[in-house]
């Protein structure tokens, strides 16, 4: 048998001991990167031919993220050392990439709140998310789902490349009944958008068009939130309140959005609304990925919060707040 390098001599002794080692088992890192577990037990009854299996250990955390300047204008133009990064307050051991990401593959859930409460605008509303998705989503590429919801979410259409069966599925939406924001948000990450292993990126994102008032949900803001945080969705949400003053629906869905890295948007005029789509859609284009290897990394399940600030004046950054390491 040969052996390469500085392993030959680890090879000879373990033979001579007659200690077999087995290949370490594997999981999976945030941002994907493949993390070796602490070796097996001791068991007596393998044979002495074992093979012995050496893996570097690497964590690997990807976050999407918006700069913009003082005027809300994307800025497109930046690079590493426009930014500081801490991943649960102390820098990255070390960064691994950065660039700007405009052409990842979208796969988006758009929330539509079907209440009573939203019915003022409801037609209109309508109209604007199929418009929106038929300039979204790009046939063999991107793909969507469609949700409405009030006490109970319904899928309208599972996912799909096909603009024409989202627009299709939307409008069949009907509105009337309680609303459970919560339950609707945390269902879809849950059941339709986490991701255990990923081989190919995508942008994850979810639109929601709603009041934010919550009154019939079984799981809590705190939960929905922590559920598109372990999924790392972006939501981004579109108020329907259009009493012109800041209700207690208005603040969830800031929360819920700014957790995420996301937006909430409030269009006071119905003409507004379609604004507020396209803006959403153009934000999903112009956005940098950065890439980097955490210091102090521990496979514990931790909630590790992340801080990402723009070195240069004027620049503000939009990115999700943090994320859930795996555990071992």
């Amino acid at each position: 048998m040969k052996y390469i390098g500085k392993y030959f001599l680890l090879g000879v002794l373990v033979a001579v001991a007659g200690l077999p080692l087995r290949a370490q088992e594997n999981y999976l890192a945030p941002g994907n990167a493949l993390v070796s577990s602490p070796p097996p037990s001791f068991d007596a009854s393998q044979p002495d031919e074992s093979v012995l299996t050496i893996k570097k250990r690497v964590d690997e955390v990807n976050v999407l993220f918006i700069a913009t300047d003082k005027h809300g204008k994307f800025v497109r133009n930046l690079n590493e050392k426009d930014f500081a990064v801490l991943d649960d307050h102390k820098p990255p051991q070390a960064i691994v990439n950065f660039r700007r990401e405009t052409d990842l593959p979208i796969e988006l859930g758009l929330l539509i709140d079907t209440s009573g409460s939203v019915r003022g605008r409801f037609d209109f509303e309508q109209d604007a998310a199929a418009t929106f998705l038929q300039n979204t989503v790009r046939p063999n590429f991107d793909k969507a789902f469609v949700v409405g919801f009030n006490g109970h979410s319904q899928m309208m259409q599972d996912f799909t490349d096909n603009p024409a069966l989202l627009a299709a599925a939307v409008h069949r939406l009907q509105d009337g009944g309680g609303t459970a924001l919560y339950d609707a948000i945390y269902r879809a990450c849950h059941d339709h958008l986490i991701k255990d292993r990923e081989d190919h990126p995508s942008r994850r994102a979810i639109v929601i068009v709603s009041d934010g008032e919550d009154n019939q949900s079984e799981f809590s803001e705190a939960q929905a939130i922590e559920m598109a945080q372990r999924a790392e969705v972006i939501i981004y949400a579109i108020s329907t309140d259009d009493s012109g003053l800041i209700l207690r629906g208005d603040k969830v869905l800031v929360r819920i959005a700014a957790s995420t890295g996301g937006r909430a948007f409030f269009p006071f005029r119905t003409k507004d609304i379609k604004n507020s789509f396209s803006a959403i859609e153009n934000e999903l284009r112009s956005q940098y990925i950065i890439s980097y290897h955490p210091a102090d990394f521990a496979a514990d399940g931790r909630y590790r919060p992340i801080e990402i600030t723009a070195l240069k004046k004027d620049l503000q950054v939009r990115s999700r707040k943090g994320y859930y390491a795996p555990r071992q």
